[in-house]
């Protein structure tokens, strides 16, 4: 499929916002028509989650406090990437941070786009099996709880609008399809 003519130009960038995780920039891009128009883009590093499967088929998750929907929300356990940092590497460091575990095999589950309009942000998945317990090391502003829900709960949850963490909703339906399918 060519999909060429639906490519935009970057003409000019101003960036209007500098923060420690996002960058703010308004860009000038021209269209396929040879008209312009602006976009704004919310530049970010992206992140991973990680769905950890312990051996009776239960996923950890997290209870956090998610500060722009002042909400706890129920959700596997993720972190950002560092700018240029490995998301295999970030996905094991977060699994150890907020569940104190790591993991015999760790698999890519592929990535997503939360927000591909606005926002650059990829989300890369993985699943990690044969977990072994420590302990916890969260950052100095992250407070959670750790839970383990059987599979087929968690599946559930999601289903009747629990779970509304996009990250969290991809994972496990697709390790679910996967798992209908003996591809897990």
């Amino acid at each position: 499929m060519n999909t060429n003519h639906l490519n935009e130009t970057k003409l000019e960038s101003e960036e209007i916002y500098h923060g420690r995780i996002l960058h703010i920039e308004k860009d000038k891009v021209q269209l396929e028509d040879g008209s312009e128009a602006d976009r704004e883009v919310v530049r970010h590093p992206g992140g991973v989650c990680v769905l950890a499967l312990t051996e009776k088929q239960e996923i950890l998750f997290v209870r956090q406090f998610r500060y722009p929907h002042s909400a706890v929300t129920l959700e596997l356990p993720a972190g950002k990437l560092e700018y240029g940092e490995n998301p295999e590497e970030c996905g094991k460091r977060e699994l150890l941070e907020e569940c104190g575990c790591t993991a015999d095999e760790f698999t890519y589950l592929g990535k997503l786009f939360p927000t591909p309009a606005y926002c650059s942000e990829v989300i890369r998945m993985y699943l990690a099996k044969g977990l072994h317990y420590g302990e916890q090391n969260l950052d100095n502003d992250e407070f959670l709880d750790v839970e383990k829900i059987p599979f087929d709960q968690a599946v559930s949850l999601i289903l009747s609008d629990k779970v509304p963490d996009s990250k969290t909703q991809i994972a496990v339906l697709k390790y679910a399809v996967m798992k209908a399918q003996n591809q897990a």
